[in-house]
């Protein structure tokens, strides 16, 4: 088995490229520029920590004019990065190029850090749209790409420990692209749980 891994630069990615190397499953890392606000830093970020990591060497795809014609929080500074992050087709576009990038390398699957369900916000977050995705890729490609969600049974809290344990740091998931995590976006704010949780 081997897949797509769509990488950011963040933890959940990274640790779903970390846990396949332990496993020693082939995995093709690819950054998506989707023209977000954090584009440059979390591809900085994602090369340095696959590296730091020894993950395999992530590919850049840029498709940045989806984000200069969508405007949300993750792409407009003018707009709030919390109050307006829904990006309208993101994590399917995201799942389009991976498995277009999966078919292109002869490979199965394509995952996506999704966490539980209990902690989606968006309706692209959630099992009905990663099964009807998976089916409407597999007609447009003519052979089923299969897509995983290896950290769907998990929330934050539970991702930050498995990545403690693996040692897993360096990574980046604020998405205002700033030097300091900016703490109001949603990215930052998952990371606001108790430690009992």
């Amino acid at each position: 088995m081997s897949f797509v891994n769509l990488v950011s630069g963040g933890l959940d990615s990274t640790l779903i490229g970390v846990m396949a190397r332990e496993e020693s499953i082939e995995h093709f890392p690819l950054f998506i520029d989707y023209g977000q606000r954090a584009s440059s830093r979390e591809w900085l970020t994602c090369q340095a920590v696959h590296k730091q990591l020894g993950l395999p060497e992530p590919t850049k795809m840029d498709v940045s004019g989806f984000g200069q014609v969508i405007a949300s929080g993750l792409t407009n500074s003018n707009l709030d990065v919390k109050n307006d992050a829904f990006t309208p087709g993101r994590n399917l576009m995201f799942l389009l190029m991976g498995s277009a990038y999966a078919y292109q390398l002869g490979v199965s699957s394509v995952a996506i850090g999704l966490l539980s369900e209990k902690f989606s916000l968006f309706p692209d977050q959630r099992p009905a749209f990663i099964s009807q995705a998976e089916a409407a890729i597999g007609t447009a490609m003519g052979r089923q790409i299969k897509v995983l969600t290896p950290l769907f049974d998990f929330g934050k809290a539970d991702v930050v420990r498995l990545a403690n344990e693996k040692g897993v740091n360096g990574t980046y998931s604020c998405h205002t692209g700033t030097n300091q995590p900016c703490g109001q976006c949603i990215s930052c704010l998952e990371f606001q749980f108790n430690q009992g949780d």
